[in-house]
Formats: C-alpha cells, structure tokens, sequence
C-alpha cells in the first residue's frame, strides 16, 4: 500500500489542533471544512508519527487474528531480536487490582510458563488455544525485564453458549494503533496527518502491545463482569462481520453489550446489529460515539469510507443518541437523573431521585437527534458541559418488537464500573436486558 511522508512545522501541527479544537464549539451542521475529529482524534493531532509510546523494556508480538475457538492453534508471531523468549496466557478481568497503566495488561494466568527461545525478527509460533472459557486473553511475552503483550478475543465454541454477548472493538483498537509498521516515519492509520484513509487490522500494538484505551475504556467493565459473577460469550468485530444475518444473533442472545468505543464498523456490522434489534433483541453501549463511521476490509486492511450519518444511516436511529462533541477530556461531570419513572428498575437500589448525581463523565458526548427512535427517553444527562446545548445524554427506548436499548451518552459507565452506584446500574442494566 502505498504512503506519503507527512512532516509538520510547529506552525502547521498548531493549525491543525486549532481546526480541530473548532469541531468543539461548533454544531455538526456549522462545523468547519475537513474531517470531523472525536476526542481522541484532537488528542493525537500534531504526533504525525511521532505518538506517545511506553519507555519500558519491551517485546513486540501479536497473533494473526482478532479471535480463536477454544482448543484451536493459534499463531503468534514475535519481531524482535532476543536471545530467550517465553510466554504465558492470561485472562483479563480476574485481577484484584484496577489496571491503570496505559502499557500494562492484568489478569489470571490459565496454564503454564511456555519456553519459545531465540528469536532473530520475525519468527511465526503454533501456540496451544486452550479449553477456556470465553473472554479476552493474552499472552505476556517475556525476556529478562523485557514485556510484551499479543491479545485476543477467545470467541465461544458456537454463539449463544451464554445469553448475553460483550462485544470487543477490534477494529476501533486498530484505528487508533499509530505503530508506524512500515518505517517510513509516519504512523499507519488515518489518524496520523490525515495523509491515508487505510489501516491494518492485524498488527502489533503500540505500548508492549496494550490495545489503546484498553486502561479505561475495556478493562475496568471486564473485571467488573468477573467480579460480579457474570458469565457471558466475549465477540470481536469479526464474529460480527462472520455471523450470517442479524437472525442467527437474535437466536443466540437476549443482550449485546458494546462496552467501549466502538466507532468503526463494517456495513455487514451495521446491518446484522440493527436486524438483531428489529428482532427483539436487546442493546447495550456503555460509551459513546459509536457506529460513528463505515469502514471496508480487504485483505486485512481497514479502509475509512463514510460517517454513517452522511450515508443516510445515522446512528441515532439504532443507538438513541449520536455524536455531539468533544472538548479533548478538559469538562467531565455527572449524569443528573432526569427520568425515573419510565425505567424504575435502573435505578432500584440506588436510592437516586431526580436532580441527583452519578459517577463523571466526560471526553466525547452523545446527544438524541431527530432520527432517534420514538419513545427515546433521557434518563440521565451532563448538561452544558462544553457549552449551551453541548449536553450528554443517557437514553433509553423500547420497540414494538421489545427490544430495550440503552445508551450512556458519554465516556464511559464502563470506565466508572468501581464506583458503588455504578455498579447496581449495571447490575440492574443488565439483568433486566438479560431477560428474554
């Protein structure tokens, strides 16, 4: 695939973080010209290859696919240079402790230390998928004080083992991974000087091989699931993009939960998830701006195409809320309870009435827009919080087929798991979307 060297002055990166910084203070339909920037995007401007990587000792290892089966071979695939190399699995969530480096992965070992050896760049290994419940694993890769880290998602023996799907964004992870693959000195991914609309979907991570975000916008709502004692079948991206229709979905869950920042998404994605919910199948999304645009896929590569929005699938229509904007994580607040009478289970145990306060959100909002579905009811919102009418919404409607979705509106219910009124939301949340 082609790429151009991209080389920004000061004067030109300040540019561009001004133009972005823009897309804050104003409404979609009075944004300037260019591409639309979520938070995460303003944050990265101006690295133009040169992102924020970690400094400690590292190992650079990824496995070719986004999942595995249980008992499946999977290939993991190491490029470095060190003299002895081992490694060993771990399943995330079962930690004591909350992650909170952004170059760290917790978890609970399943299986021994395995012994690689030598490896002189890039050397393919056949490793052991084990019999393991479904989750999102990864194996620690070692060398001395050197780390590294190759996740994946390890997808059910078939779908449906468990009632209620969590859906991991492996395609989004991909997005902002600003590894720069080829060498050419800048990062590869669309976020990198807006120079390519492509990214690889199978590749090493950045930060010992952490998916980005995974800190906050993954790990906490993962160990809150194993804390809790919830049992559910862990999908990736590409179960979606692999399941038939949105039919053999509904046949196999009650609830699909979109835990983190789930922007890109195929057109065969879009579609089985919206039939999942015309069939009466519950929806979850913890975070906000999600199937925010359409990307293609080719030989692993992700190509940007379109904001769904502009391609007359607002996501609204599917979600409740879409994206209103960003203010780079500078405002968080709490959700004020506007409604309670419409959804009393949410909040049983909670003892909150209207006007009061849960957890802070913040970094990217969402608000209900003219194509959200009749029936959409604010629950919670963070008014004003990057200015008049720049408000948060937490949402939540009902089909006449009886599906119940909801939506947090803001970064993130997952990222605020620990807190105690958090918690019961989520229990509470996903009991009553459990439930056929």
């Amino acid at each position: 695939m082609p790429t151009t060297r991209v080389s920004l002055s000061a004067t030109a990166a300040s540019i561009l973080v001004v133009a972005a910084l823009a897309t804050v203070v104003h409404s979609r339909h009075s944004r300037p010209e260019g591409p639309e920037l979520d938070g995460d995007e303003i944050g990265l401007v101006g690295f133009a290859g040169r992102p924020i990587d970690s400094t400690k000792p590292k190992l650079t290892a990824y496995f070719e696919s986004e999942s595995y089966g249980p008992g499946s071979t999977g290939r993991l695939v190491i490029d470095d240079h060190a003299p002895s190399v081992g490694y060993r699995f771990f399943r995330a969530g079962g930690e004591s402790v909350r992650t909170l480096a952004h170059d760290v992965m917790l978890g609970t070992p399943v299986g021994p230390e395995h012994a690689i050896g030598a490896v002189d760049g890039r050397r393919v290994v056949s490793v052991a998928i084990g019999d393991w419940e479904s989750g999102v694993y990864f194996a620690r890769l070692t060398c001395g004080d050197r780390v590294g880290y190759a996740t994946f998602v390890l997808r059910p023996a078939h779908l449906g083992e468990h009632t209620v799907a969590v859906v991991m964004p492996t395609e989004t992870w991909q997005a902002y991974n600003f590894r720069d693959d080829d060498g050419n000195g800048t990062a590869d991914t669309w976020y990198a000087g807006w120079h390519t609309d492509h990214a690889r979907l199978i590749r090493p991570f950045l930060d010992r091989g952490v998916p980005p975000h995974w800190a906050h916008y993954d790990a906490p709502f993962v160990r809150w699931l194993a804390h809790h004692g919830w049992h559910v079948d862990f999908l990736s991206d590409a179960e979606l993009r692999n399941v038939q229709s949105g039919r053999e979905l509904a046949n196999a869950y009650t609830l699909m939960v979109f835990s983190g920042h789930h922007e890109y998404v195929t057109e065969h994605e879009y579609d089985v998830v919206t039939q999942y919910r015309d069939l009466g199948g519950n929806l979850a999304f913890l975070s906000a701006n999600n199937f925010f645009w359409k990307i293609t896929i080719k030989d692993d590569v992700m190509t940007r195409v379109a904001q769904w929005r502009d391609l007359g699938r607002p996501e609204a229509a599917l979600i409740g809320v879409e994206y209103r904007g960003n203010d780079r994580g500078q405002h968080r607040g709490p959700w004020l309870v506007r409604e309670t009478s419409s959804t009393p289970w949410l909040f049983a145990g909670t003892e909150l009435t209207s006007g009061d306060g849960i957890a802070s959100g913040g970094v990217e909002i969402d608000h209900t827009a003219p194509s959200s579905p009749p029936g959409t009811t604010v629950v919670a919102e963070i008014p004003d919080l990057f200015g008049p009418g720049f408000t948060a919404q937490m949402t939540y409607y009902e089909t006449n087929a009886g599906a119940k979705v909801f939506a947090a509106g803001a970064f993130s219910l997952a990222d605020c798991a620990d807190d105690p009124t958090v918690s019961v939301l989520l229990q509470n949340l996903l009991t009553k979307l459990s439930r056929a």
